[in-house]
């Protein structure tokens, strides 16, 4: 009987240890499957997330215009200059970044669809801020695959980049060079290269002496930066029943006298140097309107780069009393970049030019300009702005 529970016993134990065993292997299967579902989910993951990296892959160009400036062959030639830069720059960018999808590339002006100018309006810094933003949009982008910054003139994007940019992201940033980089910039240590064939390699400078009165105007916008001569002075008549002698009398322009008695000099620019014109030949200029309008490019800048495309008039031979009327005229309105421009032969305003000092009653200056365009810190401290423009009135 005894041998009969021992045998029993025994046999239970095997099938106890067949059960273990085969708990254990469904264990270490299960564990197996886990692991191999577990890395092709991981793979494939990696996968997907390598093919929404590489779906719509680009190279973008960030080019700071304050001193990224183009050949002056390009500028001269216009709205065509304009078209050959970008597809020089799209050639350019597609020989340093080669890669099999590089033919996909696509840039942006009216020669290609995704090049885009923007004009951030005055300030000195506002161009910095907006690429630095599209700096910082672009590096959380993996569909960039290049940033290439137009910034090499300028030290102060170094701390910039210096906050920005990673390791990971070093190989993804170079700095195209028009004027040759700056020492701060250079010592971050990334890729450069040079666009020699696009870019000017001089640096532009500030403006620090005002042009001879002497010296002839290289350009018809010239005429807006050469000061006048000192009017000459009256001689005094003499006493009745002589022979009267004087010499010519040139009335001084009002506005220019207008700051020297306020002793208000704007800073950086400083004062747009007076333009003299005939009021005969101003009234007639004003007089043309609509499609008879002196073009202001054309007859200032030459050629007008819109072409047959402008709606002013091109084909008038303009007299030099004309061409100052419409630097005249011209100049009432505001620069975008007001004090900060640096363009010498800049035919736009960079203070209000329709400030007097009244004869009769207030002595305070005063803006005798019809809806004038420019901001109140473009008028003399304390300038009573009579008809500012609308938009503008909160801002005075």
């Amino acid at each position: 009987m005894m041998e009969s529970f021992v045998q029993r016993f025994n046999r239970l134990e095997a099938q106890r240890e067949t059960g273990n065993e085969l708990i254990k292997d469904l264990l270490i299967y299960i564990e197996t499957v886990e692991n191999g579902l577990r890395n092709e989910n991981d793979h494939r993951a990696i996968t997907e997330n390598a093919i929404l990296q590489n779906r719509n892959p680009y190279i973008i160009a960030l080019i700071d215009a304050d001193g990224m400036i183009f050949n002056q062959d390009l500028i001269n030639q216009g709205l065509e200059g304009g078209k050959k830069a970008a597809n020089l720059l799209r050639a350019s960018i597609l020989e340093q970044c080669s890669g099999p999808q590089t033919e996909e590339i696509e840039i942006m002006a009216k020669g290609k669809a995704h090049f885009d100018f923007i004009d951030v309006g005055h300030g000195k810094e506002r161009a910095d801020s907006k690429i630095k933003e599209c700096i910082r949009w672009h590096l959380k982008n993996w569909n960039c695959k290049q940033l290439l910054l137009g910034i090499s003139f300028d030290s102060g994007y170094a701390p910039f980049l210096d906050e920005v940019i990673t390791q990971d992201d070093r190989n993804r940033i170079t700095i195209m060079e028009g004027p040759p980089i700056v020492r701060e910039l250079s010592a971050i240590g990334l890729r450069s290269l040079k666009f020699e064939h696009i870019f000017r390699s001089e640096k532009l400078t500030d403006r620090t002496t005002e042009a001879s009165p002497t010296s002839a105007p290289s350009t018809w916008a010239g005429v807006t930066s050469i000061p006048p001569p000192t009017p000459p002075t009256a001689v005094p008549s003499p006493a009745l029943g002589s022979k009267a002698t004087s010499t010519a009398i040139k009335k001084p322009d009002v506005t220019s006298n207008v700051f020297a008695k306020l002793g208000w000099n704007p800073r950086p620019r400083g004062l747009d140097p007076p333009i003299h014109v005939k009021k005969e030949v101003l009234e007639a200029v004003k007089r043309r309107t609509n499609n008879n309008k002196l073009c202001n490019n054309h007859y200032l800048r030459g050629p007008c780069s819109k072409g047959t495309e402008c709606c002013f008039e091109h084909d008038h031979k303009a007299t030099e009393e004309e061409i100052k009327a419409i630097a005249y005229l011209t100049r009432q309105n505001p620069c975008v970049n007001g004090q900060d421009c640096d363009n010498d032969e800049c035919i736009y305003g960079h203070h209000c030019p329709s400030v007097v000092i009244p004869s009769v009653g207030s002595k305070e200056p005063t803006c005798m300009a019809f809806a004038c365009k420019f901001y109140k810190e473009d008028h003399p401290p304390g300038t009573i702005i009579k008809h500012p423009k609308k938009e503008y009135i909160e801002r005075y």
